[in-house]
């Protein structure tokens, strides 16, 4: 179970870290191209969902990897599954069903490290 939970953080980790980065450096109008919600959003906001994403994907992995405060690793995943929560709750006052799917699963998988590191398999 251990080798399961590294696995889903760190792809989630890697992930986030991605869209991150693509959030927090892409101008607003290129992201619209493949994300039609950033048009609610002002470009400082989105700056600021890329730069939370950007911290919670490493969140999930470098304190477990290093040693260093390995709780932050399911606080990480605790606060990624807010993010998709919110995020499924945009899409659908949006009407974007089709987005839906992928928030769930990320979700799930953000809850599952989050009771895989809070509970039996804790550092």
């Amino acid at each position: 179970m251990n080798v399961a939970l590294w696995v889903v953080a760190i792809v989630l980790g890697l992930a986030f870290v991605a869209a991150g980065v693509a959030k927090s450096t892409q101008p607003k109008e290129q992201l619209n191209e493949k994300m039609p919600w950033v048009e609610d959003v002002t470009p400082a906001q989105l700056r600021l969902i890329g730069i939370v994403e950007f911290l919670g994907g490493l969140g999930l992995i470098l304190p477990a990897w290093t040693g260093i405060a390995p709780v932050l690793t399911p606080l990480a995943a605790s606060g990624i599954a807010l993010i998709m929560a919110l995020a499924a709750a945009v899409h659908i006052r949006r009407k974007e069903y089709a987005a839906l799917p992928v928030n769930a699963v990320m979700f799930a998988l953000a809850v599952f490290v989050a009771w895989g590191r809070f509970g039996p398999y804790a550092y």
